[in-house]
């Protein structure tokens, strides 16, 4: 079964970095998108290792990207309830426009 998804939308906010137990770099941000003619929809996106180490160093709060890889549902239960969310595990990232530059490709 193919797990593939494509974004594109704006960071909510400046991407947050933090290490795995094993050392490895792991940058999370909150990525918003249009899902209808007038609906926001937002979706949390995990990066790893080097392309972590990049989405940290040049992303910034309302910086436009297209993002490619895999949906993960997370589980869990409250108050008896069962809740989910879906992340966006980034193997490609695209930087649409960052400080006046114009479409660079980054890859994982």
């Amino acid at each position: 079964m193919l797990n593939l998804c494509v974004i594109t939308g704006n960071l909510g906010q400046n991407p947050v970095k933090s290490f795995s137990t094993e050392g490895n770099s792991v940058t999370n941000f909150n990525l918003a998108f249009k899902s209808g003619k007038d609906k926001t929809s937002w979706i949390r996106v995990s990066c790893f290792s080097k392309l972590a180490e990049t989405a940290e160093k040049y992303l910034h709060k309302g910086a436009k990207i297209t993002v490619i890889g895999a949906l993960s549902e997370e589980k869990w239960d409250k108050n008896g309830e069962t809740k989910s969310s879906f992340r966006l595990i980034a193997s490609t990232i695209e930087f649409l426009k960052v400080n006046n530059l114009e479409s660079e490709d980054t890859r994982g």
